[in-house]
């Protein structure tokens, strides 16, 4: 559970912003619908409820609105756009298969990155959707069409095949626009392995090199319970086993972040390994019905493909806690791990936990990923509910306290004051409940950094650590706790641990990247992380506010001004005096030096 600032203030009513827009439709559904309406209304019902709803959600997207046999969604960035739609047309390859022409269900996608209108019922209006349905218009059967300003944001970040079709003139579009079709057939992979790019913060290669250590990724485990919703519950076993794992010291773990962007992905296991720099991955599936569980799980050794040790369980429901312990201790015991007496002692212990309550926690936990407010709203809800079943439950405490934190910095509650003080309670509650539970550390962390108790914060984020070494949120944590206290040099070399676990590391990584090198006057750096982070995420404030700074000390007003627009066009209400007030500086000076870039451009008085 990452922490996602998305801007200082959410407002009611119409917003302008800048979104990477999709518009689908089915190819020839008039004529589909004609021979056999009853069937083809059925097959898209369940292509929606197995494969396009469930690919949105794992790539961040929300479904604006349906029309008919089309669909309009917003994604967070237009990597995430195109990887979405190139899932989906690659399915629909393997689904057609076999199919007479006439039977097949055959999409055309258009994406744009640009301006649009969000009213106040979360519907887009504007040139943004207007060019990106165009572009679906003009596209072949199963192909995908992206306009120049969204090819542009993907021509560096994936392997694609494009054909460039040159400035074309869209119906009802006033200006002609460049228009790039994209093959498919093959999923889109990053164009390294880490990233498009290697920092200098780190000095690595993109391809992380495999550790001296026990390296492992655990890939998201296939649902295999004919029922899409079950999803969370296959995911959250894949995830609370990388949990158990990162327990261990003398294991490299892979964060879920970067071993689920494989999920479902055509990707081979030498590949996978090679990307992630680690020599074994652990695959299963899990098939969930009424109160029994199946799950399958297998240790492959990337360097020969072969399986190291391989595993069915089918047992209760309740027993799903000791499945997950027989699979971690399968692990220890075929890579010969070495444990201390304190990990022997952890991963002894019992799980004396309601498994209803379990399922709340894994849907709440699934939710607080979207790092939206409603996303927030309904994560506490879902933990909420655990707590009611099973009130002594500490990660479920954990997580609510969490969700509090998260009001207070992105001012999404009416008195965000009252947040934070809320979670800082619960969260003090949650570690006396469990000392052992590695997010009760986290949560607290994080309330005690943003009451500005840095060092609490910090003592809290090492036990933390001493109880998860592998942990990215624990990581990510400190190396804010470093920034905020001073220690930008510790920051960057926290931050270059968490890129080693987590190749595929969120955008927010960025900002603090940014962040530290700003602190160290080094303002290149600085800017060369902010480019990245809106490349991924052209919509953050706090991004273009932060680079019109850097461009200040640089010398470069115009792009200062301009950059300081942006940040101003996303959100009106951003405020210098408020993050002055929020944001937990030991150090004024250092707060200040961002408020002196923007004056040297003549932004700030």
């Amino acid at each position: 559970m990452l922490v996602c600032t998305k801007g200082d203030w959410r407002y009611m009513g119409e917003m302008r912003k800048i979104a990477a827009i999709l518009v689908s439709d089915v190819v020839g559904y008039s004529r589909l619908a004609g021979a056999d309406e009853d069937r083809i209304l059925a097959r898209l019902r369940t292509l929606r409820s197995d494969l396009i709803d469930p690919t949105i959600a794992v790539h961040h997207g929300r479904v604006v609105k349906r029309t008919g046999d089309g669909s309009l969604v917003e994604f967070r960035s237009v990597v995430d756009a195109v990887r979405c739609a190139i899932e989906v047309q690659n399915a629909m390859v393997e689904r057609n298969a076999g199919l007479p022409p006439e039977r097949r269900i055959e999409f055309r996608i258009g994406i744009h990155l640009g301006d649009v209108v969000e009213e106040s019922d979360g519907d887009l209006m504007g040139d943004g959707v207007n060019i990106a349905a165009r572009l679906e218009g003009i596209c072949e059967p199963g192909s995908i069409c992206l306009s120049e300003p969204a090819y542009w944001q993907v021509k560096a970040r994936l392997d694609l095949v494009i054909d460039d079709r040159g400035a074309v003139q869209l119906k009802n579009i006033a200006d002609p626009v460049r228009v790039y079709s994209l093959h498919v057939g093959l999923a889109a992979q990053p164009k390294s392995a880490a990233s498009a790019e290697t920092y200098a913060s780190g000095g690595r290669a993109a391809s992380p090199s495999i550790p001296d250590k026990p390296s492992i990724a655990v890939l998201a485990f296939n649902n295999m319970s004919g029922d899409a919703e079950q999803e969370y519950f296959s995911d959250g076993i894949s995830e609370d086993i990388i949990t158990d794992l990162s327990k261990l010291s003398e294991l490299h773990v892979i964060a879920r972040n970067s071993s689920f962007v494989y999920k479902k992905a055509a990707v081979s296991v030498p590949d996978m390994a090679k990307a992630l720099g680690v020599r074994y991955l652990l695959e299963g599936s899990v098939r969930k019905a009424g109160n029994r569980v199946r799950v399958t799980a297998q240790l492959i050794d990337s360097s020969s493909g072969g399986h190291v040790w391989a595993s069915r369980f089918d047992r209760d429901l309740t027993d799903i806690f000791a499945v997950q312990d027989e699979v971690t201790q399968e692990i220890v015991s075929a890579l010969k791990l070495k444990l201390t007496a304190d990990e022997r002692d952890q991963l002894a212990r019992e799980r004396a936990v309601n498994v209803e309550a379990y399922e709340f926690l894994l849907r709440g936990r699934e939710q607080s990923l979207a790092c939206t407010r409603p996303g927030n709203i309904a994560a506490r809800n879902l933990a909420g509910a655990a707590i009611a079943i099973d009130p002594a439950y500490a990660a479920a405490r954990a997580l609510i306290a969490f969700t509090h934190v998260l009001d207070y910095i992105n001012a999404w509650s009416t008195d965000p004051e009252n947040s934070l003080r809320t979670g800082l309670e619960l969260a003090q509650q949650a570690v006396a409940m469990d000392e052992q539970q590695p997010n009760g550390h986290f949560a607290l962390g994080m309330a005690c950094m943003w009451s500005r108790d840095l060092d609490r914060a910090r003592a809290e984020a090492q036990r933390g650590l001493a109880l998860s070494p592998n942990s990215i949120d624990l990581l990510m944590l400190m190396a804010h706790i470093q920034i905020f206290s001073g220690d930008p040099k510790g920051a960057l070399e926290t931050l270059d641990a968490s890129m080693l676990l987590d190749p595929h590391y969120p955008e927010v990584l960025l900002q603090f990247l940014a962040d530290a090198h700003f602190s160290l006057a080094d303002y290149e750096q600085a800017v060369t992380a902010l480019k990245e982070r809106l490349a991924r995420n052209p919509q953050s404030d706090i991004a273009h506010a932060l680079l019109a700074s850097c461009y200040g000390h640089l010398g470069r007003p115009e792009e200062s001004r301009r950059a300081w627009e942006q940040a101003l066009q996303l959100n009106p209400a951003f405020s210098i005096e408020r993050r002055r007030r929020v944001l937990p500086f030991q150090y004024p000076e250092d707060f200040q030096r961002r408020v002196e870039g923007l004056r040297k451009a003549g932004l700030a008085g």
